[in-house]
């Protein structure tokens, strides 16, 4: 088994995928208007869906906003430079909800931004996330 996507709500479509593909540099894999049941499906990713996990963005029909609600937590993507893509994300209109900086208790560096319908993502910079940094101390102990 594998993961294929993440369903999310979304209450504008066009600038949800606006935000996902031009502020987070994903790509709008497909698209599909369905009337009968009064709803699209817009799928995003890095990849293509055959080996990677994506994100699907369901629009209901007249719906322009959810309840979020508390068991939602976040989505998480890894990038190579946090303050860079920080600072890349508010230059294009995103929102940046916690800055970039050490988690709490930990060592990981993390920022937190919005989307349009006020999903929360982590963004984690790479290399210093607990299981990498363990990784790379068992290879480094075994040279």
């Amino acid at each position: 088994m594998r993961m294929l996507h993440t369903m999310l709500r979304v209450g504008n479509l066009e600038e949800s995928i606006k935000f996902y593909c031009d502020v987070l540099g994903m790509k709008l894999l497909r698209q599909k208007d369905y009337p009968g049941g009064e709803f699209t499906l817009a799928f995003v990713g890095y990849g293509d869906e055959s080996d990677h996990t994506v994100l699907e963005l369901t629009y209901n029909w007249g719906v322009d906003s959810y309840d979020l609600g508390d068991g939602y937590g976040h989505i998480a993507l890894g990038v190579d430079d946090i303050y860079k893509t920080c600072e890349q994300i508010k230059a294009q209109g995103g929102n940046v909800v916690r800055e970039p900086g050490p988690m709490k208790h930990g060592s990981t560096v993390i920022a937190f931004i919005t989307d349009p319908t006020g999903y929360k993502i982590e963004l984690i910079q790479l290399g210093t996330q607990g299981s990498a940094k363990k990784e790379d101390e068992k290879a480094t102990a075994t040279v």
